[in-house]
């Protein structure tokens, strides 16, 4: 059978990097002290996106490097049309500001330093400097992208065996798709890479991805153990074991699938950028709001995000396409899920058209249509903390 024409989407072209599929108002507030006052302001500023660090200036020593590269990640993301930039100090904002001084879009800084610490006079001039920033943005059109300018994030949460069975296989095939076109794709959770890392490692382009892959999930094993937790023939997730996966490797040997089959071309810390074509994989934590904010911060555009018993949790920056195999989570949650391909669990030669359908929905996404997360605000971004604070 002949595979269809590659799809084009409809996106905005950024000076740098991938296109966006969205425009939006980035406010990326970095303080505790401004985060009360950030939530007033993006409110304020109708259609923007939020992401806070309630404990911005508290992060030290070895959490300090890799929060904040996953801060400036985010603020360069092709979803973000225009960037506002919040805090307490003038000296954090501006030395964000200075790292991004060679973005060509609309960026701004505005401190509670600069309100001589007045909260309300910091609310109003932050929303004025937001309301032109908008407007400079607002100004920008869709054109024609090939899919191949995707990055897309791929996650799984409170996975059931229909996740392992069809949905995740699903999101591999697709993943292959995109790759074998020259596009690029995403995924983390390490210690669900637990009894599959050989597989995986067998996958590296190179030695030294395969002992980084390796390596990374002896690491997360030995924190578990650190507190206590055996993470192997175990799973601490109840969730999981209600739903019949009752161990990790259980839910690693499905987890995976969604990665599909192409060489793994790039080992990513966590929230690294990702650059160029092929697949990654992210050294982050299974927990999905960090593991889903950090893929998105490699630059993806839209995640895919499997689940057979439901999780409303989705990325703020990137739409999330919810899918799942279970027919019963789909009719339980219908304005959850934008995607159900329960039809395959027991055909299987449903998948390819599974394939097909799933790809134009992407493109439909990637060219404005929302998904329910969009339109149920289910959003937000939650970075990994790193060690302890002072």
């Amino acid at each position: 059978m002949t595979r269809p024409a590659a799809p084009t989407f409809l996106g905005y072209q950024r000076a740098k990097g991938r296109p966006g599929i969205r425009n939006v108002l980035l406010v990326l507030n970095l303080t505790g002290l401004t985060a009360p006052s950030a939530r007033h302001i993006a409110q304020d500023l109708v259609g923007s996106q939020l992401i806070t660090m309630d404990h911005g200036v508290a992060i030290n020593g070895r959490g300090e490097a890799p929060v904040n590269a996953t801060v400036e990640n985010l603020a360069r993301h092709p979803n973000a049309g225009a960037v506002l930039i919040l805090s307490a100090h003038a000296g954090k904002s501006d030395a964000l500001l200075e790292r991004l001084s060679e973005d060509d879009r609309p960026i701004a800084a505005v401190s509670l330093d600069d309100a001589n610490r007045d909260a309300l006079d910091f609310r109003t001039s932050a929303v004025r400097t937001g309301a032109r920033l908008m407007a400079e943005m607002s100004r920008q059109q869709r054109t024609p992208r090939p899919w191949s300018d995707l990055l897309i994030a791929l996650e799984c949460g409170m996975s059931d065996p229909t996740s392992g069975l069809v949905a995740n296989p699903l999101l591999g095939l697709v993943t292959d798709r995109l790759v074998a076109d020259g596009g690029a794709a995403v995924f983390g959770e390490t210690t669900e890479w637990l009894g599959c890392e050989a597989h995986l490692a067998a996958r590296a382009a190179t030695p030294e991805i395969a002992a980084q892959m390796t390596q990374a999930v002896k690491r997360r094993v030995a924190l578990a153990r650190q507190v206590g937790l055996d993470l192997i023939g175990n799973n601490p997730n109840d969730a999981n074991i209600a739903s019949g996966l009752t161990t990790i490797e259980d839910k690693a040997i499905g987890s995976i699938a969604k990665s599909g089959s192409a060489p793994i071309t790039a080992f990513l810390d966590y929230g690294a950028a990702m650059h160029g074509p092929g697949l990654a994989a992210m050294d982050g934590p299974s927990y999905t709001p960090e593991s889903l904010t950090g893929l998105v911060a490699a630059g993806a555009q839209i995640s895919l995000f499997t689940s057979g018993v439901g999780n409303s949790f989705v990325s703020g920056l990137a739409p999330t396409l919810k899918i799942t195999a279970n027919a019963d989570t789909a009719r339980n949650l219908p304005v959850q899920f934008d995607y159900c391909c329960a039809d395959a669990l027991t055909r299987p030669d449903l998948m390819e058209a599974s394939v097909d359908a799933l790809i134009r929905r992407i493109v439909e996404v990637s060219s404005g249509a929302l998904t329910f997360g969009e339109i149920l605000g289910e959003s937000n971004e939650v970075i990994a903390r790193f060690g302890e604070t002072l």
